[in-house]
């Protein structure tokens, strides 16, 4: 996947298509909260991700069932990759060591941290 951003509008949209897999403009709609966004500022949306070869759609006849074509994990792990290059110089050490030391984790959650850590090293 290239680099690719997504702006907050197109990361609730993607959350939606996520979550539902295929779904019709209509029910995009509705899975949004009250005040809900108009149909075209959503038809912008998915013509943008479009552009970013993010969402695709199937025809059936006048209606479009949209869907994603990147996974979540794929660019949830894109964006984490980017962000460890732009703050940390590609370092994952310098990245974990600021993450355990600002978080402000307890003495539990930095164990089950480790364990995680460890298990993957085992593998």
């Amino acid at each position: 996947m290239k680099d690719i951003k997504l702006t907050d509008s197109e990361k609730n949209l993607m959350e939606i298509l996520w979550e539902k897999k295929r779904i019709f403009m209509k029910d995009i709609l509705d899975s949004y909260p009250d005040p809900k966004p108009a149909a075209t500022t959503i038809a912008t949306l998915l013509k943008r991700m479009q552009n970013k070869d993010l969402v695709g759609y199937k025809l059936y006849g006048n209606s479009r069932e949209y869907y994603p074509k990147v996974e979540k994990g794929e660019y949830f792990n894109e964006e984490m990759t980017s962000m460890i290059d732009r703050f940390f110089n590609s370092s994952v050490t310098q990245f974990a060591s600021f993450f355990t030391t600002n978080a402000q984790f307890s003495q539990k959650q930095l164990k089950e941290l480790r364990d995680i850590i460890d298990q993957q090293i085992k593998e």
